[in-house]
C-alpha cells in the first residue's frame, strides 16, 4: 500500500490505485488529501462550522467519486472546486434562510454572501492563472507550505518558487481590481 506523505498532497499513484478501486488507498487518499481539504475550507467558508461540513462533504464526495476523476494529477483542483462550491452552497442557504426570517439573519447572512461572492471572484481569478502559477499559489498560501517544501515538490530553485508566487500573487490583485473597477461604474449607474 502507497502511503501519503505528511504535509504533502497523496501521490500520483496513490490516486491511480484508488481511482482503480483499490479500497486501502481510497482510505489512505481520503485521510492525506483531509487535512488540505480542512485548510482550504477553514479560509474560505463563512464558518466554522459550515467549513467542517463542507471539508466532510467533500471527503464523501471524494470517497465516492473518485473513480470518475479524470487526471489523477487534478486531485488537488478538482478538491479546492468541490469546497469552494460546498461553501457558496452554503452561503447561500444562509442568505435564503435569511429571507424567511429577516430580523434573525440578514447582518450574518448579508455578511456571508457577501463573502461568498469575494471567494467566487477570488476562486475565479485564481483559476485563471497558468498552470505554474497557480500550483505555487495554492501550495504557498492555501495550503500554508513552507517555500522550500512547494520548490522541492515542483522541482524549482528557491527563487523560481517565489519569482512565480509573486507573478501569481500580482495577478489575482490585477484581475480584483480590474473586476472592481468594471464593476463600479455599473454601481454607480444603478444608485
Amino acid at each position: 500500500m502507497v502511503r501519503a506523505g505528511a504535509g504533502a498532497w497523496p501521490e500520483e499513484r496513490l490516486v491511480v490505485a484508488a481511482q482503480e478501486g483499490d479500497e486501502a488507498s481510497i482510505a489512505v487518499l481520503v485521510s492525506g488529501a483531509y487535512p488540505h481539504v480542512r485548510r482550504f475550507a477553514f479560509s474560505l467558508c463563512a464558518s466554522s462550522q459550515d467549513a467542517e461540513d463542507a471539508a466532510q462533504d467533500a471527503m464523501i464526495v471524494l470517497f465516492r467519486k473518485v473513480g470518475t476523476l479524470r487526471a489523477s494529477a487534478a486531485l488537488a483542483s478538482w478538491m479546492f472546486r468541490i469546497v469552494r462550491n460546498e461553501c457558496l452552497r452554503r452561503a447561500r442557504h444562509l442568505v435564503h434562510s435569511a429571507d424567511a426570517a429577516p430580523e434573525a439573519f440578514v447582518p450574518s447572512a448579508e455578511e456571508d454572501a457577501l463573502a461568498g461572492l469575494e471567494v467566487e471572484r477570488v476562486a475565479a481569478a485564481v483559476a485563471a492563472l497558468p498552470d505554474d502559477q497557480r500550483r505555487v499559489l495554492i501550495m504557498r498560501d492555501v495550503q500554508g507550505l513552507p517555500g522550500r517544501t512547494v520548490a522541492d515538490a515542483l522541482g524549482l530553485s528557491t527563487a523560481a518558487m517565489k519569482s512565480r508566487l509573486h507573478r501569481a500573487r500580482a495577478a489575482v490583485r490585477e484581475s480584483l481590481e480590474r473586476e472592481s473597477l468594471e464593476q463600479a461604474p455599473e454601481e454607480a449607474t444603478c444608485g
